[in-house]
């Protein structure tokens, strides 16, 4: 059932194989994202960590996925999804299970990593099949559904880990993360499309010269601060800071927290659906997606403003809002592939993604320490909150501005097939 990988595939059938294959991996690379923020009052107890090492342990997990984006790139141009991302996962499983059986911080850190490691192709291995087997718009529509089944991931993250806890205790859950890890490399294994020893290259391709036309197209440069402000802070929201707010700002119990953030990453699962079903049209109108960021990015911010004005008042409402709206920043991602030849697009999402993660990892450890000085400063708890997103406020605007006034992308689009 495999394709050739320099041409698109054929059958929606097949597509639709490849794509749960490689969605069943990204799911279970989002649940263990998504996993410390609901284990945070829990780890938090354990192991008496400050908000500034809760922050250090999960920004690990992007750290992780930081240190292999570069070499990871050049490999899926080289060798493809199929055999990157298996090969990656193996290492999600070693990480998985020294978690669970870590006793002290250190080691609960280096696990946080090598996990981060081994997922850490999960979505861009795909992204980069897509990006040879599907046409623009298909690409578009397959980035949103593939951040909606990682929402999946995210919601079983939260009411279902609460819910097990008392029953299996968290460390358990590491070791059935470990074993859906190794069937899903059995599902892609099965599934997904060979690549071939040497691709040809596309008419409009660039020499290959590693990263270095990457780094100096102008519309990668343009998105790259909002790659690590925006977005690499609102997935850092995601995924950890939301419910220290709620628990510590908004008063929430923690299960009432796991419940809120079960509902949140509910309504971003329809939101990245929507954006699913409504891409593949606005690229058919030409309405790219970098116009869509510019008028988005906005309402995002000012969500984020009203949330530092309401303060214990903002709760799940808030947050869900502020989230939902910043999900307009991931089309940054597949916007990026299609503005480079498809002989670059490993290393291109490959790049912009090391942005985005060394992003998350700085906003995730950064609020922490920020929150962590306003209190030794004098600030009351919800001062401290405030003040530290207030300052991850101010560096989303000056990136917003530097999108807006950065110069346009000054070379044609690339074509669609390799």
């Amino acid at each position: 059932m495999s394709a050739p990988a320099h041409g698109p595939l054929t059958g929606r059938r097949q597509i639709a194989i490849v794509f749960l294959a490689f969605a069943f991996a990204y799911f279970l690379s989002t649940l263990v994202r998504g996993i410390t923020a609901t284990l945070s009052p829990t780890l938090t107890a354990e192991f008496d960590l400050q908000a500034r090492d809760l922050g250090l342990l999960a920004g690990g997990y992007f750290l992780g996925f930081a240190l292999t984006q570069l070499p990871m790139g050049t490999w899926l141009d080289r060798y493809g999804p199929k055999r990157v991302v298996i090969s990656f996962l193996s290492v999600a499983v070693l990480g998985c299970l020294i978690f669970s059986v870590a006793t002290d911080f250190k080691v609960l850190l280096m696990a946080r990593v090598l996990t981060g490691v081994g997922v850490s192709a999960c979505l861009m291995g795909p992204l980069t099949g897509y990006r040879r087997w599907l046409t623009p718009a298909l690409q578009l529509r397959s980035n949103s559904w593939m951040l909606m089944v990682g929402s999946f991931g995210l919601v079983g993250a939260t009411l279902p880990v609460h819910w097990l806890l008392p029953l299996f205790g968290w460390r358990p859950l590491f070791w059935l993360l470990a074993g859906g890890v190794v069937v899903s490399m059995a599902l892609i294994a099965w599934a997904a499309p060979a690549w071939p020893k040497a691709a040809p290259l596309a008419p409009d391709a660039l020499p290959d010269d590693g990263y270095r036309a990457v780094w100096r197209d102008p519309f990668f440069r343009k998105m790259t601060p909002v790659g690590f402000f925006n977005y690499g802070g609102f997935v850092s929201i995601q995924t950890l800071w939301c419910v220290p707010w709620l628990i510590r700002v908004a008063g929430y119990t923690p299960l009432e927290a796991a419940g809120a953030l079960f509902w949140i990453s509910v309504a971003m699962l329809v939101t990245y659906w929507l954006w699913g079903t409504v891409n593949p049209r606005l690229a058919h109108r030409g309405i790219p997606a970098a116009r869509l960021m510019a008028w988005g990015l906005p309402f995002a911010m000012v969500a984020l403003a009203l949330i530092l004005v309401a303060g214990p008042a903002a709760g799940t409402v808030a947050w869900a809002t502020f989230l939902c709206i910043s999900t307009v920043v991931t089309l940054a991602q597949p916007a990026v592939a299609i503005a480079l030849p498809a002989s670059l697009a490993g290393r291109a999402l490959s790049a912009y993604n090391l942005v985005v993660f060394l992003g998350v990892f700085v906003m995730q450890w950064g609020i922490g320490l920020l929150i962590d000085l306003a209190g030794r400063a004098g600030l009351d708890t919800v001062g401290s909150f405030r003040a530290a997103f207030g300052v991850f406020l101010g560096c989303c605007v000056m990136a917003y501005l530097y999108f807006l006034w950065a110069p346009p992308h000054n070379r044609r689009p690339a074509r669609p097939s390799a």
